[in-house]
């Protein structure tokens, strides 16, 4: 199978290229500079991703898209506007690739969403489903497919928007559409919120989150690739979007613990209220952090493991053991 891949120099794009060459797969990588790096795959230069992208070489004879560029979720975003830059990318961008992609004949596109869209948290989710699965602790519900979108920041809504308009080209052209909702995704090569956590953790930086009971999905990107490629192959999954996680959600605490644990180092976690923590956040302005640390957000992947006999193939402690070594590697 021929594959064009979006976004092949980033985090999860260098892994899914790479996993996609070693099972013998064609493989194109679209990236914005030519001084990109993407291992054996061919390299395409398409520059800037938006309305006026141009894809034709990028999409010759391709059977199958996975769409990873976008613009990211950043924790404070100085533009303007930042539902505009974001719909600019998320939005506009998508649309454009989609359409160029069924007139060069590509049979199906895989979008990688977020789990942005089905909200922050899984407290008091809006939902359509009649029975909503009810978790341990505080009357939650797990987030899954048949809720009702809740996208709360720029980066959500452009994603939503996105998926809205995949499913409109897929209606008028035929185009197999397929969308996955990742939350988290940790690994070799992560960034962000992850990676400030084990940085801290293995310079011994005392934590305030011992005793949290929140409970939150992760995804290791080996379990992504894998997920991403079944939805790209497997001729059950046109037209479905799928929820993804490595399936054992945990704490905040307990992660911390887990990190430590896996770095070869003694977690220095300690008891602090989270009601005073949050006070303190909300007049430093940093109560998004502090809602991630204490918030719980947790994913159902039941319907890909029922319907593409999808399975994870790297536990929570594989994957937590895999990013330490890269971690431990790079320092």
């Amino acid at each position: 199978m021929r594959f064009l891949i979006t976004g092949a120099n980033g985090f999860v794009g260098k892994a899914l290229c790479a996993e996609l060459l070693r099972r013998g797969e064609t493989v194109k990588a679209a990236v914005r500079c030519a001084n990109s790096s993407v291992g054996g795959a061919e390299k395409i230069v398409v520059g800037a991703v938006d309305d006026d992208t141009k894809w034709s070489d990028a999409l010759h004879d391709v059977d199958v898209v996975i769409h990873l560029a976008a613009r990211v979720h950043v924790m404070r975003d100085d533009v303007a506007d930042p539902l505009a830059e974001f719909l600019k990318v998320n939005l506009h961008g998508t649309e454009n690739l989609a359409r160029q992609a069924t007139q060069a004949g590509v049979r199906r596109l895989v979008y990688v969403s977020s789990i942005k869209v089905n909200g922050e948290s899984t407290a008091d989710i809006p939902t359509l489903s009649p029975n909503p699965s009810p978790i341990r602790g505080e009357g939650k519900s797990v987030f899954s497919e048949l809720d009702e979108p809740n996208p709360q920041d720029p980066y959500g809504i452009s994603k939503w928007r996105a998926e809205q308009a995949l499913h409109r080209i897929a209606q008028k052209t035929g185009l197999e559409v397929v969308i996955v909702r990742p939350p988290l995704v940790y690994g070799a090569g992560v960034k962000g919120n992850f990676i400030s956590l084990m940085t801290a953790i293995d310079k011994g930086v005392p934590l305030p989150v011992a005793g949290s009971n929140n409970l939150r999905s992760l995804l290791y990107v080996g379990n992504l690739v894998d997920a991403l490629i079944a939805c790209a192959t497997h001729s059950a999954a046109a037209g479905k979007t799928y929820l993804l996680s490595d399936g054992g959600d945990i704490s905040t605490a307990m992660l911390a613990e887990k990190i430590a644990t896996a770095l070869g180092r003694k977690s220095r976690s300690f008891y602090f209220p989270p009601s005073l923590l949050r006070a303190a956040a909300a007049m430093l302005g940093r109560s998004a952090q502090v809602d991630r640390l204490f918030g719980s957000l947790q994913v159902s992947n039941l319907k890909i493991r029922n319907e593409l006999g999808w399975c994870p193939p790297f536990t929570l402690e594989q994957g937590l053991r895999a990013t330490a070594e890269w971690y431990n590697r790079r320092i």
